[in-house]
């Protein structure tokens, strides 16, 4: 496993990361899977895991917090999230003082921690004044309750005005961002990327392949697999992305991994990661089998005139607007 910094800063990230916003707990044998999973991405030299306060109604964090518990917090490095809602009071969503610490107090307690490593807004509030959002995260890694904090689904301008924001109010600074990115949505190198790379913010990517659709699991003409996530994912994000566009993608691409010994969705990995300011890549895995063939990416790149013909087959035409 290699390592990168977040962003500009000296906290050592795995380039493989392992979240858990789609672990199935219940029941015994799910958990105990969950764990061997959890178990042997520590084998395998992650150190990163992600989690939220909204993951399984806050399932995810406990079960997390227990099984990191058997090791020591200087060998990992977790993160969790705030935003959506935990109840049903006007103040129970959001990113306001009220709902940010009351969550992070939760959260920890969850965990069964003293603090996180990193801290993310999942999404933008606008009916709370940025000032005040940004005021009390900082206020926290003063306390000593998060190190680093970091948002989510935020746009460009919204991230540019945070990180000015906390420079000229002398605020523990906004050191690192989690958006989507993977083949089907290159959005983040039109602008945040580079806002980024500017600033030394670092990049942690969630839906790395694109919600199972760059496993090769979902081919053309064939019937969606029995079990699999698109058939009992409630949000139908996976199922939006089974276009004839994509899918045909998929047909072209599985070759190339083929003809580099790879699974298609380890190929996926290591496209994300030839980019610098991309710090980690936050991959699921329900069995040990998709943690190893997620992990090798990290071991690996791909040549030159591949990457070419990779870029051929996808397309990409990032948003131009000429000025004047």
């Amino acid at each position: 496993m290699k390592y990168r910094n977040l962003g500009k800063w000296g906290l050592k990230v795995s380039e493989v990361a392992l979240g858990s916003w789609v672990t199935k707990l219940a029941g015994t044998q799910a958990e105990e899977i969950a764990k061997a999973v959890v178990d042997k991405a520590f084998d395998e030299g992650v150190n990163f895991f992600d989690c939220a306060d909204a993951y399984s109604g806050g399932d995810a964090e406990r079960f997390l917090g227990k099984t990191l518990a058997r090791h020591k917090h200087s060998e990992y490095i977790v993160s969790s999230k705030v935003f959506f809602p935990m109840g049903k009071g006007a103040n129970e969503w959001g990113l306001s003082r009220k709902h940010i610490i009351e969550q992070l107090d939760n959260t920890l307690k969850n965990m069964k921690l003293d603090y996180l490593d990193l801290y993310f807004c999942h999404r933008f509030d606008p009916t709370t004044p940025i000032e005040e959002t940004m005021q009390v995260l900082s206020d926290m890694v003063d306390a000593g309750k998060i190190l680093y904090y970091g948002v989510s689904e935020w746009s460009p301008v919204q991230i540019t005005e945070a990180i000015h924001l906390a420079k000229e109010n002398n605020l523990r600074p906004l050191s690192v961002i989690q958006p989507q990115y993977h083949m089907a949505d290159r959005y983040i190198e039109d602008e945040i990327m580079g806002i980024c790379e500017k600033y030394g913010v670092g990049i942690t990517v969630f839906s790395p392949l694109a919600q199972g659709l760059f496993t090769g699991k979902y081919r053309k003409g064939h019937p969606i697999p029995e079990g699999s996530r698109a058939t009992w994912q409630t949000d139908k994000q996976l199922v939006n992305l089974l276009t004839e566009e994509n899918l045909n993608k998929v047909e072209r691409l599985i070759p190339i991994a083929e003809k580099l010994g790879v699974p298609l969705s380890t190929l996926a990995l290591v496209w994300i990661l030839r980019k610098k300011p991309i710090t980690s890549v936050i991959t699921g895995a329900s069995k040990a089998e998709q943690l190893l063939s997620n992990v090798r990416a990290s071991e690996l790149t791909i040549p030159e005139n591949v990457l070419e013909e990779i870029e051929a087959i996808l397309d990409y035409k990032p948003f131009v607007r000429r000025i004047g």
